[in-house]
């Protein structure tokens, strides 16, 4: 698929979703983010300021080997790292409210009308 570029975010979010079309790398990514911050959150309470470190590190080293394994695609954060992260807080805080299947919806609406 060739890059896309995107004039807004709110256009840039089905985009970010269909790139987690399945459920597997979205729940990689909910652990990994969830982890990383809960070790980043531990580490500073603790007065460990690298432990802050944990959250990018654990965060995109789960998340990145979903895309290659999982999906077959690149991170959306290698064209748009600034959506992506707002895209991942997105689809967390959705996954997290149940709902996932409105994700899958919005994944499976894109990739039908832009493959």
């Amino acid at each position: 698929m060739p890059p896309q570029t995107f004039d807004s975010y709110e256009e840039f979010w089905p985009y970010y979703v269909a790139m987690h079309s399945r459920a597997a790398t979205r729940w990689i990514h909910l652990a990994g983010t969830l982890t990383g911050l809960a070790v980043s959150a531990y580490g500073l309470a603790r007065g460990r300021r690298r432990y802050a470190l944990a959250l990018p590190l654990i965060g995109y080293g789960t998340a990145w080997p979903a895309h290659f394994l999982i999906e077959k695609n690149n991170p959306a954060t290698f064209g748009n790292p600034a959506w992506s992260l707002r895209g991942d807080a997105q689809m967390i805080r959705m996954m997290l409210a149940g709902r996932d299947d409105e994700l899958a919806r919005t994944a499976a609406e894109w990739l039908a009308e832009n493959r």
